[in-house]
């Protein structure tokens, strides 16, 4: 694939990694900036990418990849915290509001491989296998984080109010 067709492709995803990024961080400036290590990483190793592999998973688990890194390095050095950050802005629309605050903090308790799951699902609707493929697990193992995690969301919010049968459309 010649170098404008390689960037074309890559174009086509950014939106989406941007959305992903802003699930796993909470944090626009965070978001772009692991965008764009993630599409830096990307291009330097566009040979890695096997010939006919689907583009989206390959990136969405460089993405995770990098993000887990980021954490690890933040770990080690601590938090860093923005004085310029306007603490309590009300939305608009408050109940809104208090209701994805609840299901952000709701995410934040999750472990984080039933979070990147949910996120994945919740926020790119990817298909199973590739969604697994960008976290780098088995089929079986990301159903599970899946399934686990929605669960305890449900749990966490008040949603429980017993169980819902979900169809599982086979091929994903």
């Amino acid at each position: 694939m010649e170098k404008s067709a390689h960037f074309d492709a890559l174009q086509t995803h950014i939106q989406a990694l941007r959305r992903y990024a802003y699930g796993l961080c909470r944090d626009r400036y965070e978001a772009e900036d692991l965008v764009q290590e993630c599409l830096s990483r990307a291009i330097a190793s566009a040979n890695s990418l096997r010939p006919g592999a689907p583009l989206k998973p390959w990136l969405f688990r460089i993405l995770h990849n990098v993000h887990i890194s980021q954490v690890r390095q933040r770990q080690v050095r601590g938090p860093v915290h923005d004085p310029d950050e306007a603490d309590g802005a009300v939305a608009a629309d408050q109940m809104a509001s208090l209701e994805l605050r609840d299901v952000l903090a709701a995410l934040e308790l999750l472990p984080s491989e039933q979070r990147d799951a949910v996120l994945l699902m919740a926020v790119e609707d990817l298909p199973y296998r590739d969604a697994a493929d960008a976290l780098g697990v088995p089929l079986g193992t990301f159903m599970s984080r899946l399934s686990r995690g929605r669960q305890a969301l449900r749990v966490l919010t008040g949603e429980d109010r017993g169980r819902h049968l979900r169809i599982v459309r086979g091929g994903q």
